[in-house]
């Protein structure tokens, strides 16, 4: 047992029974049962689609939270566990090259400890082939939450935020952006659009869950 597992012994984040993949079977057929698991073409904006994992509410909205707002980091082992036996989605991915993390600013990083979507990332790049860069895409401004805007300042907020570190590493690349919670896709699209502008072929969008 390492000192990971020590200070957060395997268990269910669902209903807190012992698990070694933090998803006992019970959950899993739980979770099976809400699953989404869409694509939706977006050609209007500057990703070319965008896959949800499920619907933003009930037991994923409160994991979520969980994830983000309780410093619970060994949540992303739970998504983990569900999202690795999902065929589909070995379909849906395999004509991407990199995956990339939405990134948080340097302020909230500190705050939090951990890069929520970062985390799950890692562990997609292993289990889909794909590439990880966590440097390509970074933030550069602490802008507020999105959570606390009303649709239009969502837009605004997001404008100027994001911006590329090594574009050698995307261009003419099929580039995967992972995020937690897709509402307006603001931050996707913004996301996608320095990836787009700095030579990314096609980029595609993974969430967590759809609001």
């Amino acid at each position: 047992m390492n000192l990971f597992e020590i200070i957060y012994p395997p268990m269910c984040s669902v209903c807190g029974a012992p698990s070694k993949k933090y998803l006992c079977k019970k959950c899993e057929i739980k979770l099976n049962q809400i699953k989404l698991i869409s694509k939706e073409e977006a050609v209007s904006k500057y990703f070319d689609e965008c896959i949800h994992g499920f619907i933003y509410e009930g037991i994923i909205r409160s994991l979520i939270l969980q994830y983000k707002f309780e410093y619970k980091p060994y949540i992303y082992k739970t998504f983990k566990s569900f999202f690795e036996k999902i065929e589909k989605l070995y379909l849906l991915f395999e004509k991407y090259d990199i995956i990339v993390p939405v990134p948080i600013s340097k302020a909230r990083f500190k705050n939090r400890g951990y890069n929520q979507s970062s985390l799950l990332a890692k562990e997609f790049a292993k289990i889909f082939n794909l590439n990880l860069e966590e440097k390509v895409l970074i933030k550069i401004r602490n802008n507020p939450r999105q959570s606390t805007l009303s649709q239009e300042g969502r837009i605004l907020n997001t404008q100027g935020v994001y911006k590329i570190n090594k574009s050698a590493k995307i261009i003419n690349k099929n580039v995967l952006i992972l995020d937690d919670v897709f509402t307006t896709g603001s931050t996707c699209n913004e996301c996608a659009k320095v990836l787009k502008e700095s030579g990314a072929k096609l980029v595609g969008v993974f969430t967590i869950a759809k609001d």
